[in-house]
């Protein structure tokens, strides 16, 4: 695949699904997922399927609810256990401490570091920063209430990975999963 200034780039942000409520016995770096939050990432999942959306790179949090989401979406994906493998080729999956309660500069430069010839990426994160950073790309037609838990925002662009910033990502869809 040869890079070029016209060839289409497609980003996925997606929100992690819903967590347990915090306590004070752990961090919360270390939340899990609800029972909700599970069926709601596999029925991401299996949107993103639905709609062809099969990332070639995953950059995911590293927190505990970030890293379950993309394994149930990963489920949703496929329709089996992660480790039969995806539909087709695997993802290069990367967990990202510095998603973690990121801000959208941080999750920009976390995109710009994606190999030019990378066509899809699927980046799971937390709000603030995944909604600010879906803002940034499309201030005109980002929703101004951000995105939900299991929310996704489909962005479109031509620009290469290392040139992407304000305005330059176009949303093309968005959906909230919901199991």
């Amino acid at each position: 695949m040869t890079d070029s200034p016209h060839h289409e780039r497609t980003l996925v942000l997606l929100r992690h699904a819903k967590a347990e409520q915090p306590t004070s016995d752990r961090p919360d770096v270390e939340r899990p997922l609800a029972t909700r939050g599970r069926a709601d990432a596999a029925a991401a999942g299996a949107w993103l399927a639905r709609h062809g959306l099969l990332p070639d790179v995953v950059l995911c949090s590293a927190a505990v609810r970030t890293r379950q989401t993309w394994h149930a979406a990963q489920l949703g994906i496929t329709g089996s256990p992660p480790e039969n493998g995806p539909a087709g080729p695997a993802p290069a999956v990367s967990y990202e401490p510095d998603a973690y309660e990121a801000h959208p500069e941080d999750l920009l430069h976390l995109i710009r570091q994606v190999r030019p010839t990378t066509a899809t990426v699927l980046l799971i994160a937390h709000n603030p920063g995944i909604s600010l950073l879906s803002e940034l790309l499309d201030p005109v037609r980002a929703d101004p209430e951000g995105l939900r838990t299991g929310g996704l925002v489909v962005h479109r662009t031509a620009v290469p990975w290392a040139e992407l910033g304000r305005g330059t990502a176009g949303i093309a869809t968005r959906h909230t999963a919901r199991g």
